[in-house]
């Protein structure tokens, strides 16, 4: 009897998340913006990953998410490079991690924008965000090679880091959205990791 018990508290189990899943599907329409909504929900410690329809979100929130976008890509970018270019094993282990939590976060910002209808970023939004690198910037980190990129790297992606966090605060601050809120406090807790063990990692280069 104990055994039929437990199966069938297994099955309940099973059928609850699968409808909080479907539930969050289904909260865009099913889009594949929803779905990777879905993806990144269970990646970042239950964050819910895009608003219920009618959800209040005011300008800051809007701004969080447009700002963050060009924000992410060039994290992006930048873990891409060191691919090709970074020396230490470490350094790529990093990077490729950077990359694989951003991506994603990425398609749920735009999911965000998708549902409240309102435009993706431009080219010229994201002047004067903090930590973003100039075109300058990139080009440095683009010619360098080795050791010497595995320094330049980690320096730029501090700052970059610090940026976002600065950024994920005043979300939290001035944000309507929970589901965004949750998100940004997410991107603060986990970058933050980031930067304390890029430090630790400038320090051994």
């Amino acid at each position: 009897m104990s055994t039929n018990r437990a199966i069938i508290r297994r099955l309940a189990f099973t059928v609850a998340a699968g409808s909080g899943a479907l539930a969050l599907l289904t909260a865009c329409g099913g889009t594949d913006n929803a779905r990777a909504g879905h993806e990144i929900a269970i990646t970042t410690h239950g964050a819910p990953a895009s608003p219920q329809p009618g959800a209040s979100f005011n300008e800051a929130d809007v701004t969080f998410a447009q700002n963050m976008i060009p924000h992410h890509q060039q994290a992006v970018e930048m873990a891409d490079l060191a691919e090709t270019r970074a020396a230490d094993a470490e350094v790529k282990k990093l990077a490729a991690k950077i990359k694989a939590a951003q991506d994603p976060e990425i398609q749920t910002l735009e999911g965000w924008l998708e549902a409240w209808d309102k435009p993706m970023p431009s080219g010229g939004m994201h002047h004067g965000m903090p930590g973003m690198m100039s075109a300058e910037d990139m080009k440095k980190l683009e010619a360098a090679q080795g050791a010497a990129f595995d320094r330049q790297f980690l320096r730029m992606m501090i700052a970059h880091h610090e940026g976002a966090i600065e950024m994920a605060k005043t979300e939290q601050a001035k944000g309507a959205n929970d589901g965004v809120k949750v998100f940004a406090k997410t991107i603060e807790s986990s970058q933050q990791a980031e930067v304390e063990q890029m430090r630790k990692l400038l320090d051994r280069l």
